[in-house]
């Protein structure tokens, strides 16, 4: 799962299934124990994994992987951002790409074809919650792609011995709030 270039020709995106779960897995792994990407601080097994896939994907959320030669090199989901009715329009997205692999476009082309699934899915508004106000990587990934720093959270999570900050970042998706969505 690893590369040195920055070519993007080579990633396919794809909706991910069940037997895509150990890949998946091995990534979050690294964030769990290496990093504030997450605020986990145990790693889930493949139940709980496959409990969180099903959980999403049978209410309809994407969630989608970066497939290269190599495999599976990274994956994104979206999730509902609250449970509310009125947050119904509003999703919030995760994106993890292998620790080998970053920093080769994985993440802007996963995330690009999130953003566009969630669109075409009438959602109005994303939000990412992003672990770190030092984790330039993703706040400069969300950035890219036409997300606004909403605000930040200070010391929200404990992890490592240390408080982190949680960065809230927005984007609207098609109209956003220019107009009223189809109900």
């Amino acid at each position: 799962m690893t590369g040195a270039t920055k070519s993007t020709t080579d990633i396919a995106v794809r909706d991910a299934i069940e037997a895509d779960l150990p890949w998946i897995a091995e990534i979050y792994e690294h964030y769990v124990l290496a990093s504030i990407s997450t605020f986990d601080e145990e790693v889930p097994d493949i139940a709980e994994m496959t409990a969180r896939f099903r959980r999403l994907t049978e209410a309809g959320f994407p969630w989608l992987v970066a497939e290269t030669p190599a495999g599976v090199e990274g994956y994104a989901y979206a999730a509902p951002w609250r449970d509310r009715s009125a947050y119904r329009y509003a999703v919030e997205d995760s994106i993890y790409v292998a620790a080998g692999s970053v920093r080769r476009g994985i993440g802007t082309v996963l995330l690009g074809e999130l953003i566009r699934r969630c669109e075409a899915s009438g959602k109005r508004q994303m939000i990412a919650v992003i672990g770190g106000s030092t984790n330039v990587a993703s706040i400069g990934l969300h950035g890219r792609l036409g997300f606004r720093v909403a605000g930040v959270l200070p010391s929200f999570g404990y992890k490592f011995g240390a408080w982190s900050d949680t960065v809230l970042m927005t984007r609207p998706l098609g109209d956003g709030e220019a107009s009223p969505p189809e109900c």
